[in-house]
Parts: structure tokens; sequence; C-alpha cells
């Protein structure tokens, strides 16, 4: 059997939140990791959409991220912007 090569097999603590809100047109249920990793950022999982995207505030400000990372409508992912910009 080959041996399995790993690029890295870290164990970290984190701090995992799970949230669910509705906007004017969707629901949202989010679980937030927090971690040392990712140079601070948080890693956000749209458990209802199966999408997921390592995010902080530049990201935030960056335009059509959201929209692309969790394939929204500029009126949902303001939505979901102006909540995470509340929790970051």
């Amino acid at each position: 059997m080959k041996e399995r090569f790993f690029l890295y097999d870290d164990t970290e603590d984190t701090k995992t939140r799970f949230v669910s809100f509705v906007s004017d047109n969707q629901r949202f249920d989010l679980a937030i990791v927090k971690t040392d990793r990712h140079f601070g950022k948080h890693l956000v999982l749209d458990i209802l959409g199966n999408r997921f995207a390592i995010i902080g505030e530049d990201d935030l400000n960056e335009e059509g991220y959201l929209e692309y990372a969790f394939q929204l409508n500029e009126e949902d992912a303001e939505e979901l912007r102006s909540f995470l910009l509340e929790l970051l």
C-alpha cells in the first residue's frame, strides 16, 4: 500500500456559532467558525445552500464576492454582508 503524503494534519480548538435568520427573500442557516488559521478570517458555511467561504472584512468589501461565493443575488448578498459586518 502506498504511503499517504499529508500537506498538513493539524488539530485546533475553534469557536463555532450557528445562526439562522430570514431576509426579505430567503432564509440563511449558517455555521461560522472562528479559528487562528486563515489569517484570522472566518469560515462561513451556508448549510442550506451547501456552500462555504473563508471571509474577512476585506472580502466583505470586495464587490461581488458574496454573490459569487454563495450564489446570491445582490439584495440577498447585501443582507448577508450586513449581518457578517456586525459579526466581524
